[in-house]
């Protein structure tokens, strides 16, 4: 939650003590070139050691309760039958309304089993927008991902609060042009991860679903980020500013036919699950749980695991937790506006993300500026935040580069894990590299692997750009900062 204080700033105030610690260790500027140069200018191949302030992702970075932590001191270890798998079912029941539950070890395994199961080769699978391990499990398949997002969607400054909406214009063309007969079913993504954690409103998810159901296309929510949704439909959509998150939360559930989710997130813990009320979905996945997770009690996850995410889902709908990394994720972008750095606004869900189009306006797309200025936002800060844009784009089936609709550097907030002090530093390195932004350039793949580029490619730095803004740092801030 957010307070105000006497002289008007708001600011995040954490509801929570910090009673474990974990120490890091801020290398100097030239042992970060070394790092970043190893890893081939791709902040995923840097090693824990060499940063300071993880903002690559929030999943599986969050912090754990003590209860959570006390839930796992419980766990049935028994191979099947487990009394863990049942605790997490009641919260199943009781926070989403839903009675048949696959776990899965994590959501790309939920996605893996959905591709498997529901789609086919020459099949749409419509969604407000894609996510990259989603949309290979489809691809892959032979289903064609179309994103049906809205016109306000990529504009990275504006103010409308819910650019996850789906267009439903658009939604119907695709449909009557494939035929409901071969639509997997429509995908909705709450938050929208790679156009900036963008949520989409209770009215436009139950849009989505009478427009389809009657088409015989079924709903699937990706929950992964479930709660921050919930939240801002609770702070943003009139007439839920009164409800619980909970309630959201409840309600949105009852619009979706199906729900798969990475518990790394909105749950606080390694794992995942796939829920519904539909009999006919959950058989059609459920024998294939065994073949590629585990026993249908544990899927792929551990009985601590199953433990921990039972009291995470129950936890997620206190509104202290849900919007526990949404306020510091608005704080911290509200710092960078009034520093003059583009980020994408609103703010959203999962991370602060920088505009790196407008940041660099000099490197073209076809030299991966958000990647780019990934790197030089480690160079300058010892912060691992994480390229979203055309490095996380595969090459088409003639292998030219795609685009992508937008370049952004994501900064990560994990929850209750960072303080102001971090957000504050974090700003001033970033609002120093924005002054002096025009000492960044390009990046060229030496190592492209052929899917998932993101995660293992390795990039030199068109005209070894590195060099000299380690220079101008190191001048302004000394040898070791």
């Amino acid at each position: 939650m957010s307070i105000r204080l006497s002289n008007g700033t708001e600011i995040p105030i954490e509801m929570h003590k910090i009673r474990i610690v974990q120490k890091v260790r801020l290398a100097p500027a030239r042992d970060r070139f070394r790092a970043i140069e190893e890893a081939g200018y791709n902040t995923f191949l840097l090693r824990t050691r060499d940063i300071f302030l993880d903002m690559l992702t929030d999943s599986g970075t969050n912090a754990m309760s003590d209860n959570q932590q006390a839930a796992m001191m419980q766990a049935d270890d028994a191979y099947a039958g487990s009394e863990s798998f049942y605790r997490l079912l009641d919260s199943v029941k009781e926070i989403f309304g839903y009675e048949y539950l696959l776990p899965v070890h994590q959501g790309r395994a939920a996605e893996h089993l959905l591709a498997k199961t529901f789609v086919k080769p020459g099949h749409i699978v419509p969604m407000n927008y894609h996510f990259t391990t989603t949309k290979a499990h489809f691809d892959l398949a032979g289903g064609k991902v179309l994103e049906l997002y809205t016109d306000e969607a990529l504009k990275t400054q504006s103010s409308f609060p819910f650019k996850g909406n789906m267009d439903l214009g658009r939604l119907s063309v695709a449909i009557e042009k494939a035929g409901p007969e071969n639509v997997s079913f429509v995908r909705m993504e709450a938050t929208t991860n790679l156009i900036g954690g963008q949520p989409f409103s209770m009215e436009n998810l139950r849009q989505v679903k009478a427009l389809i159901e009657p088409l015989g296309i079924f709903l699937v929510v990706d929950g992964s980020l479930i709660s921050e949704n919930a939240y801002f439909i609770h702070q943003r959509e009139a007439g839920y500013e009164n409800t619980s998150i909970k309630d959201i939360i409840r309600e949105m559930m009852s619009i979706a036919d199906l729900c798969y989710l990475s518990g790394r997130k909105s749950c606080s813990v390694r794992g995942g699950m796939i829920a519904t009320n539909r009999k006919d979905l959950y058989d059609a996945i459920r024998p294939w749980l065994p073949v590629y997770e585990g026993f249908f009690t544990y899927g792929g996850m551990s009985s601590k695991e199953i433990e921990a995410m039972a009291v995470g889902i129950r936890e997620m709908t206190q509104l202290e937790v849900a919007g526990a990394s949404a306020d510091a994720i608005k704080y911290f972008v509200a710092l960078l506006e009034e520093k003059g750095v583009p980020v994408v606004t609103p703010a959203g869900g999962l991370a602060c993300h920088v505009d790196a189009r407008r940041f660099i306006s000099q490197v073209p797309q076809s030299e991966y500026p958000a990647g780019a200025l990934s790197a030089a936002v480690y160079l300058t800060s010892g912060i691992r935040g994480m390229e979203r844009g055309s490095v996380s784009m595969d090459r088409d089936e003639h292998g030219n580069d795609v685009p992508s609709d937008m370049e952004l550097v994501r900064l990560a907030v994990p929850r209750r894990v960072y303080t102001i002090s971090h957000y504050q530093y974090a700003a001033d390195r970033l609002k120093w590299l924005y002054d002096h932004r025009e000492m960044i350039g390009g990046l060229e793949f030496y190592e492209e692997p052929p899917v998932l580029r993101f995660f293992a490619g390795k990039m030199h730095a068109k005209g070894n750009w590195g060099q000299p803004l380690l220079e101008a740092f190191e001048q302004d801030f000394g040898l070791d900062c």
